[in-house]
């Protein structure tokens, strides 16, 4: 009985991390940031991650453009359930300043290759496969998105409303 008690806990626990915390401009670290204005900016770690042809990424390489940072695995049913909508976020946004970046933890490119081509994932794919960008970002469970504003500054951790954040971003000339 106790063991099943905290199977349960376990489970719970894993299922609402994603939700756990929605702040704007990560609240969380806001004393680690620059004062702009009437909020506080932190600076969006940068990264060299490898795509699926082996080269490698990092953040800096999109500089001046808003990123969507999609934090995911193969494995995780919300993760495939929102990749229609991924998709038509990317369609609706690529060439307007905005890069779309799917990052996979800690999976072999193989596996993330055949998922990207049985799925045809449009945006850019890289593979973080020790786990250490994810870690950088306080990522604590999948899905977790990020949005990084023009400037390389962190405007969203773990967004709720995606979209009409990005609507806003990238209206802002």
């Amino acid at each position: 009985m106790v063991q099943r008690i905290l199977v349960c806990l376990v489970l719970a626990f894993f299922l609402a991390a994603p939700f756990a915390s929605c702040e704007d401009r990560n609240a969380s670290k806001a004393g680690s940031g620059k004062k702009k204005s009437d909020s506080y900016t932190v600076p969006a770690p940068d990264f060299a991650l490898q795509d699926l042809s082996g080269k490698t990424r990092k953040l800096s390489d999109f500089k001046g453009k808003v990123v969507l940072l999609n934090f995911t695995t193969t494995w995780c049913p919300w993760c495939l359930k929102e990749i229609p909508t991924l998709k038509k976020l990317h369609e609706r946004y690529k060439g307007s300043n905005f890069e779309f970046v799917s990052v996979y933890l800690q999976e072999s490119r193989k596996k993330v290759s055949a998922f990207a081509e049985k799925h045809s994932l449009p945006y850019t794919i890289l593979l973080d496969t020790e786990g250490k960008t994810a870690s950088s970002y306080g990522v604590r469970g999948v899905p977790t998105k990020v949005i990084v504003d023009k400037e390389g500054n962190i405007a969203c951790w773990m967004c709720n409303d995606t979209e009409s954040r990005l609507e806003k971003m990238l209206k802002k000339k």
